[in-house]
């Protein structure tokens, strides 16, 4: 049963920081992108930033480049998104999702529909 959990939400004043955990359990769990996604009512879903299991090679959205920091730690099959200096325009739904890599190889994505599994989603509020 593949299932993805988020933790780690909660409320910060601008400039704070968050770590949010998604635990993986999908198999083969090294042969997956795990990306985090965003989302604020009413508008699109965004992606973040990714990783890839089998080799750590990771992807960022350009908005949160040198603030956001997305790590895995393979034994406890958890996908991190370390977030710093926050700021009020990145308070939305935060959401793991998984995608099985192609045979291609691995190819970094944030369109939400290459995505086969979700989370329940965290939520963030960064106060100002």
């Amino acid at each position: 049963q593949v299932q993805l959990v988020e933790s780690g939400g909660g409320s910060v004043q601008a400039g704070g920081s968050l770590r949010l955990s998604c635990a993986v359990s999908i198999y083969p769990y090294n042969n997956h992108a795990i990306t985090w996604f965003r989302q604020v009512l009413g508008k699109e879903r965004e992606g973040v930033a990714g990783i890839f299991t089998g080799g750590s090679i990771t992807y960022y959205v350009d908005s949160v480049k040198g603030r956001f920091t997305i790590s895995q730690d393979n034994a406890k099959r958890t996908v991190y998104l370390q977030m710093n200096s926050l700021k009020p325009e990145d308070t939305a739904m935060y959401y793991c999702a998984a995608s099985l890599v192609s045979r291609d190889g691995p190819r970094a994505s944030f369109d939400p529909v290459d995505y086969n599994y979700w989370g329940q989603g965290t939520q963030v509020i960064v106060s100002s």
